[in-house]
């Protein structure tokens, strides 16, 4: 512990946003990160608790408290402190293949554990983890380190989001052969295509997957395997195989009216932009349009804000968000204590930019879509939407929602993006390959194993547990790694 007294001596201090009225003009990152200087300070604030909560990664009261990597956070936070940077990069990368991703778009599982935070506000770990990894780009740190020995051993691997890069990166550590195969054009899965350029630069992931290829991973895009690869020439040409396809199956909205034009789902939205801004800068116009329309997107998540943040800048004339469930406190309640994840109201980027252009907070909570309503040429024009209450509790434990009578309220919309969520693997990948699934569509396995019921072949990430976070897929797809190496190897 570099600071004993760091705590008491200096307050919280994090990154700068771009002001909302700003950012809403481009795509690209907007926060302005300390200097290396005041980022030691926030070092110095760690406690070294004697149970650092921040590293543990376990379940209380049904959610995640701590890191799911078990990050080495108290260890790496000293070395922030003390300027020993390089050592600090070498401890994250000892349980975090990614940290270039997680310091952006994890919901710091870490931050809202640590003990600081128990009575005042907690350590800054998520941009310590950004200042070392960035530090290690820059100092030439984090480029590649090819594994010395190769064992012979092929592996393929089918999905190319955090868990496949995960299992990927710690299976060619050890010496043996990756092939990534990924449907898209473009490498990072979820990371690439399911999270807008503003919140994660593609440029980031362009970087880590040219050091991944300098390492010696061989990367396949625009193949889409179960469709277009047949099923035993994958099996007859590697020793095993994970599945790391990701969570597929976007949850619809089936109200009546639900065919009209101008309804999307939001990971299409979402990735035809993305897709539109490298390839052309948005100069292609090959995404869906929403500038000077009401656009409503149905689901308050992160994917939903997500949406609202990239409606505003291609030039929506509103945003709303439909939430089905009420509105969470905006301080802890009694019932939900620290160490547990705080269940408080979150306003994100999007939101913010939403109050600050259009003047209010696009959410509406406790309301779901009773009938999309069409024109006389089939083109959505407008959405009926009901309120909501608690109904009794059902057999599980919790209370279902339901409509409250006359309380239907009709808004314009052309455009609606349903972010509610998605479902498992996808049908023409499980059917194909023989592989069990549950009944959220999820692939099976035993319990505290990746293999499924086929021989040789595993799996990993949101396509083995459903719509998860980031750092718990790559979390998955290193335990995955290691079942896998072992299966090879014997030790």
């Amino acid at each position: 512990m570099g600071k004993p007294t760091g705590f008491l001596e200096y307050e919280r201090n994090v990154s700068r946003a771009e002001g909302p009225k700003e950012r809403i003009r481009h795509f690209q990152e907007f926060h302005k990160y300390l200097s290396r200087e005041e980022q030691q300070k926030q070092g110095a604030r760690c406690m070294d608790c004697g149970v650092p909560f921040c590293q543990s990664g376990l379940t209380i009261g049904g959610m995640t408290s701590g890191c799911p990597l078990h990050n080495l956070v108290p260890e790496w936070n000293d070395l922030v402190y003390t300027g020993n940077w390089e050592e600090a990069y070498y401890r994250l990368k000892k349980t975090n293949n990614f940290p270039e991703f997680t310091s952006r778009v994890c919901p710091a599982l870490c931050e809202n554990a640590c003990t600081c935070g128990l009575n005042g506000n907690p350590v800054a770990i998520k941009e310590n983890e950004y200042a070392i990894i960035e530090f290690a780009y820059g100092h030439g740190i984090a480029g590649p380190k090819p594994p010395r020995m190769r064992t012979g051993k092929r592996i393929a691997i089918v999905g190319s989001g955090p868990s496949g890069l995960a299992a990927a990166d710690q299976l060619n550590k050890k010496g043996h052969y990756v092939t990534v195969f990924e449907r898209s054009d473009r490498v990072g899965g979820l990371l690439m295509y399911g999270i807008p350029n503003m919140k994660l630069d593609k440029q980031i992931i362009q970087r880590k997957i040219r050091v991944l290829e300098m390492e010696g991973i061989h990367f396949v895009t625009n193949t889409n395997i179960g469709k277009e690869q047949e099923s035993k020439k994958l099996l007859d040409g590697f020793d095993r195989i994970i599945f790391c396809c990701g969570a597929s199956n976007p949850r619809d909205i089936p109200a009546p009216g639900r065919d009209a034009d101008g309804i999307y789902y939001a990971v299409d939205f979402l990735k035809g932009v993305t897709k539109s801004l490298l390839d052309s800068h948005l100069k292609n116009h090959a995404f869906i349009p929403v500038q000077g329309k009401s656009v409503i997107i149905v689901g308050g998540g992160d994917t939903g804000n997500d949406c609202a943040g990239t409606a505003i800048r291609l030039g929506a004339k509103s945003v709303t968000q439909i939430e089905m469930m009420p509105k969470a406190p905006d301080q802890r309640s009694t019932s939900n204590p620290w160490p547990e994840w705080p269940r408080i109201c979150k306003t994100d980027y999007g939101q913010e930019e939403a109050i600050a252009l259009f003047g209010r907070d696009p959410r509406i909570y406790e309301s779901t879509v009773k009938e999309f309503i069409k024109d006389k040429k089939g083109r959505l024009s407008a959405v009926k939407v009901v309120k909501l209450e608690e109904g009794k509790e059902t057999g599980s434990g919790r209370r279902v929602m339901k409509e409250i009578p006359e309380s239907e309220e009709i808004l314009e919309a052309q455009v609606v993006l349903i972010a509610a969520g998605f479902l498992g693997a996808q049908t023409y990948v499980t059917d194909t390959f023989g592989l069990e699934t549950d009944r959220h569509t999820n692939v099976k396995t035993a319990a505290g194993s990746y293999q499924t019921n086929i021989a040789h072949i595993y799996t990993a990430g949101d396509m083995h547990t459903g719509q998860s976070l980031v750092v718990k897929a790559i979390s998955q797809g290193r335990e995955c790694a290691a079942e896998v190496d072992y299966s090879l190897m014997g030790y």
